[in-house]
């Protein structure tokens, strides 16, 4: 477990494990890793792949590191969150309750809901955040905290699989100890170029540092757009963008997922996040209907896990919700 100079010991174990290859800077606790030959222009590749092809690349490329893919965690999540927010609650019995097991390992990509996205001054998510996406997560129970350089060894082996160059990638980070409840940890984040793709996190119990694990945790949908640098409204949405505004495409994709895993509008519960999320929807927004952006959303969701509603009981649900609430005095509300 960690000494008392975590700075110095996660900086050791990180140089063993990515190598001569590596520069660090290390001010106090603050800590950057970058490549000698960072700077140089990054050129996107010609074609993109589908976000079938991309979730593909991901397995295979963890899987040729020796972490296969597991099954996702449902949705429905019903214990200290009422959704799924992230893969790492796979590692609630390790982390949490202090014991050896956990509900999933490996590669996950895992559709989550979150309300956290940033948002410019008007209200609207930022370019590269939305209310639904894919945490495309490694975690793993682990034995030491060698493990933890490894595993950020082998996440960027699966960048360069991706078409990533090491030359475009750092690592940044505070390497203090945090703690939430039962949980302490260390968090790194990774970015390509400029833009942050993620984190990558050491965990362990408060009252049982032997019980540790790894958390890394980035989306399918800024992995795609830090690879294309395309339009991120355009990668996302496809032909809709620029059809009804982001916020109005980012609650009916939100709504597809929540609706898909049989989470039906309600006064509370899970049920309250599916009416919550549906009633930043206009009923205008239901006149034409909305069966387009639904198919469209139901066949990205697809691509991960199977949805159990079919897409036209979805949009029914949806235009049947948004249009029994009477128009708004102050005029329509889209948001994510």
């Amino acid at each position: 477990m960690l000494s008392e100079s975590p700075s110095q010991q996660i900086t050791g174990l990180l140089r063993r494990a990515l190598g001569a290859h590596w520069e660090f800077s290390v001010n106090g606790d603050v800590l950057e890793i970058h490549h000698p030959h960072r700077g140089s222009p990054y050129h996107p590749p010609r074609r993109s792949p589908s976000w079938a092809e991309l979730l593909e690349a991901l397995e295979e490329g963890f899987a040729a590191q020796g972490i296969p893919r597991d099954a996702c965690l449902p949705l429905r999540w019903g214990r200290e969150t009422e959704l799924t927010i992230s893969a790492v609650q796979a590692l609630d019995p390790l982390l949490k309750d202090g014991r050896s097991g956990t509900y999933r390992r490996g590669f996950i990509p895992q559709p989550v809901v979150r309300f956290t996205g940033q948002r410019t001054a008007s209200g609207e998510l930022c370019d590269g955040f939305l209310t639904s996406f894919v945490n495309v997560s490694c975690v793993q129970p682990i034995g030491s905290i060698d493990e933890y350089g490894a595993i950020l060894d082998a996440w960027l082996s699966v960048l360069s699989q991706l078409g990533f160059h090491a030359r475009h990638i750092s690592v940044y980070g505070r390497l203090t100890v945090w703690q939430r409840r039962e949980v302490k940890g260390i968090t790194l984040r990774f970015r390509h170029l400029d833009l942050t793709l993620g984190d990558i996190v050491l965990l362990w119990n408060a009252d049982n540092p032997q019980r540790m694990g790894v958390d890394l945790g980035t989306s399918l949908e800024r992995l795609a757009w830090a690879r294309t640098l395309r339009d991120w409204n355009e990668l996302i949405f496809g032909p809709l963008a620029g059809a009804a505004p982001p916020s109005a495409l980012d609650t009916i994709r939100t709504a597809t997922l929540l609706l898909g895993n049989g989470i039906m509008p309600a006064a509370r519960s899970a049920g309250g996040v599916t009416r919550r999320v549906l009633g930043t929807l206009a009923p205008e927004a239901a006149r034409l209907g909305v069966s387009s952006a639904v198919r469209a959303s139901h066949r990205y969701w697809t691509t991960v896990a199977a949805l159990p509603v079919p897409w036209p009981a979805i949009a029914a649900t949806i235009e049947r919700e948004i249009t029994r609430r009477p128009p708004l005095a102050n005029g329509p509300r889209t948001g994510g």
